[in-house]
């Protein structure tokens, strides 16, 4: 009986296809479909990432307010002073806009 078992367990343990240097049985039909799944994987994360980050981005633009161009708001807030003429706030403002 326990020779019996001592069969068994050699038989259990001898591989019915042995791979060697070559290449794994799974890489016949399905190894395609593996190696596709496995860039659709990867195409799935990374566009999840890209999106994660560019939402932050979007989030974080959003406290902002719309960027100004502060050397004109100082050159009005100059004229409006006194401090300078119409033709020089003129002359100023078509160079700051160039």
């Amino acid at each position: 009986m326990l020779s019996g078992l001592g069969q068994v367990a050699a038989q259990a343990q001898e591989r019915a296809y042995e791979w060697g240097w070559g290449m794994h049985p799974m890489w016949g039909v399905w190894g395609a479909w593996g190696v596709a799944m496995a860039v659709m994987m990867l195409l799935f994360w990374g566009v999840v990432i890209v999106g994660i980050v560019l939402g932050i981005r979007w989030l974080v633009g959003q406290g902002r307010g719309p960027q100004r161009d502060t050397a004109i708001d100082i050159l009005r807030q100059r004229y409006a002073r006194g401090e300078i003429t119409r033709e020089e706030f003129d002359s100023m403002k078509r160079d700051l806009c160039q």
